[in-house]
């Protein structure tokens, strides 16, 4: 069943997307909540993760920070409808989703269709590499996420450049052939403003700006994605297809994954 949102009909949803855990996945998404609260556009964050990081985040915002509405959607309260507690205000133009690590596969299609961007982060470790080359592939053939659409991107997380790990990183992304929008900084900043209830785009750009340079592809991506109407195609079913679709463009990265298992020295 795919995810119901109710919310303003030009409601544009970026989608924050990795199961596995401590890819950093809440800290892009409250990140981007802040950036979008930053430049005068009042988000929704929907945090769909139970151990509700995003949800305390919020808590902590401070009173004159700029608006940002909170969903705690892993909540499950008795006397209302989903759909109803699910609801984004019709004031709001912009939904955030924070979605729940530990997803199976299955489930990560009830979240893509209708997305204006879908977001990846992933660090620089062989373990995170395996599990975001899983991850992809599913996308691509469960939740048949085009990549002729533009809407993933994968952002590199935590990364120190010129160290072996960031470069084994780089080399996969670029032979995933999905557009590489962004790497962001192994920078305590992001410690700091979690904790202070706040984004990086928040704070006096003379403290972040080797962060914020970090940003500006993801942004620059985000911004074009944001302003590209929804196709059929982006709001397709993955049960469903479109009369004479063509899905040579999308690779078995799944045969990929096995050919890399059985490899030796792999």
């Amino acid at each position: 069943m795919t995810l119901n949102v109710p919310g303003h009909r030009d409601l544009k949803k970026i989608l924050v997307l990795n199961p596995k855990g401590g890819s950093g996945k809440t800290t892009l998404a409250i990140n981007l909540a802040g950036y979008l609260a930053a430049t005068g556009r009042a988000p929704a964050l929907m945090d769909f993760d139970p151990q509700a990081s995003s949800t305390r985040w919020l808590a902590r915002r401070p009173k004159g920070a700029a608006p940002i509405y909170g969903i705690a959607a892993w909540e499950r309260p008795t006397g209302v409808t989903r759909s109803f507690h699910l609801r984004v205000p019709p004031d709001i133009r912009h939904l955030v989703v924070d979605t729940p690590a530990a997803m199976l596969t299955p489930q990560i299609r009830d979240f893509t269709p209708g997305a204006h961007a879908i977001l990846v982060p992933v660090l620089p470790s062989a373990i995170d590499i395996h599990a975001a080359s899983r991850l992809i592939a599913d996308l691509l053939l469960v939740a048949k996420v085009s990549r002729r659409m533009g809407r993933l991107g994968v952002i590199a997380n935590r990364v120190r450049e010129n160290t072996l790990g960031f470069r084994k990183l780089m080399a996969f992304l670029e032979r995933l052939q999905i557009p590489i929008i962004g790497a962001l900084r192994d920078s305590q900043n992001y410690v700091h403003v979690a904790e202070e209830g706040l984004g990086i785009h928040e704070l006096p750009p003379a403290r972040v700006k080797k962060d914020l340079a970090g940003w500006l592809p993801l942004t620059s991506w985000l911004e074009l994605r944001l302003n590209t109407p929804l196709t059929e195609r982006d709001t397709l079913r993955p049960d469903t297809s479109l009369p004479g679709e063509d899905l040579a463009d999308v690779v078995d990265l799944r045969e990929r994954l096995r050919q890399r298992e059985g490899a030796p020295g792999t």
